[in-house]
């Protein structure tokens, strides 16, 4: 493996990242490229631009790129090789396998998944599930998902959508809200603590917090504020606890995981409650599994996808 390399490419909502990986397992010529607002084929064009500059940089250090992996947020089908990817306009059904084989060369293997799943490979590869053949990703950001790895393999459901937690039915009753991103999402993604301090804003009188200075609220605001020690993100934060709680207890009492992996932008910040959110969990998880699941945060922060693109390049290889 030493003489060779694969290309890794985690595109998410507004950036792509991509990188080369040797046989040191460790990214090389990593690179961060925002979005811009590209839409459609110009996001896949973006993507085959940075498969080439990396086939210039391995080729430079004298490897040879023998496959691509890329990790989408959405739904990828291994059979197709198409996407559908909400928060990319013209993603529906794009056809991302084909034209990354034009970028890389036909004689090189191309292998797609989520970015849910590449995140949970990322870290049964080189972080925090090493070892395990049962354990869930909850990635929390501007969405929510989970990867989900039992016996040892990705969960990906007869249609390739499995893991999609935001959609974890934790309230009552229905709001119409939910439709969009479900009801776990709509309340505790960073998007959803963002909308819980604008509600709790809108209710409270007299607040003169610093919540109150902001006229458009983002989850970095809430966190901020919690340090800062407000009551009114205090509040945000509990009810933010309850919701990771509860929705972990489901992923354990399903799924009797060895780990449970935070991961995402929120986690981040949100790492110092895993104490809380297991307590939380307890009160309503399957008793004996919850005493046996541990609760940790990601290892490869942000680029747990980009090493589980990485992973599904070199699986690639080696067929």
């Amino acid at each position: 493996m030493n003489r060779r390399a694969v290309i890794a490419l985690d595109l998410g909502g507004t950036k792509l990242a991509a990188a080369y990986f040797a046989g040191d397992g460790r990214p090389r010529a990593k690179r961060v490229v925002a979005r811009q607002g590209r839409e459609g084929a110009g996001v896949g064009a973006l993507m085959g631009r940075e498969v080439g500059r990396l086939r210039r940089a391995a080729g430079a250090d004298g490897l040879a790129v023998e496959a691509i992996g890329a990790a989408v947020p959405g739904i990828a089908h291994a059979g197709s090789g198409r996407v559908w990817a909400p928060n990319i306009p013209g993603w529906d059904d794009y056809p991302l396998r084909r034209e990354l084989e034009a970028a890389g060369g036909q004689a090189v293997p191309v292998a797609i998944d989520s970015d849910r799943a590449a995140c949970i490979l990322g870290e049964a590869w080189r972080g925090a599930a090493r070892g395990c053949r049962h354990a869930v990703f909850l990635a929390v950001g501007t969405g929510i998902g989970a990867g989900i790895l039992a016996e040892g393999q990705v969960l990906r459901g007869a249609h390739d959508s499995a893991g999609a937690a935001g959609w974890l039915a934790l309230s009552r009753p229905f709001q119409s809200e939910y439709r969009a991103c479900g009801d776990f999402e709509y309340h505790a993604s960073g998007d959803g603590l963002a909308r819980a301090a604008a509600r709790l804003l809108s209710q409270t009188a007299g607040y003169r917090g610093p919540l109150n200075r902001r006229r458009a609220l983002s989850a970095k605001d809430v966190f901020s504020a919690y340090e800062a020690g407000d009551v009114l993100a205090a509040r945000v934060m509990r009810d933010a606890i309850e919701y990771w709680g509860a929705a972990c207890a489901n992923l354990v009492s399903l799924f009797n995981p060895e780990k449970i992996i935070f991961g995402g932008g929120v986690f981040g910040p949100a790492t110092q409650f895993l104490k809380g959110i297991k307590a939380e969990a307890r009160k309503w998880a399957q008793p004996v599994a919850i005493r046996q699941v541990k609760f940790e945060a990601s290892r490869l922060g942000g680029d747990a996808s980009l090493y589980g693109a990485g992973y599904l390049a070199w699986r690639a290889v080696r067929g």
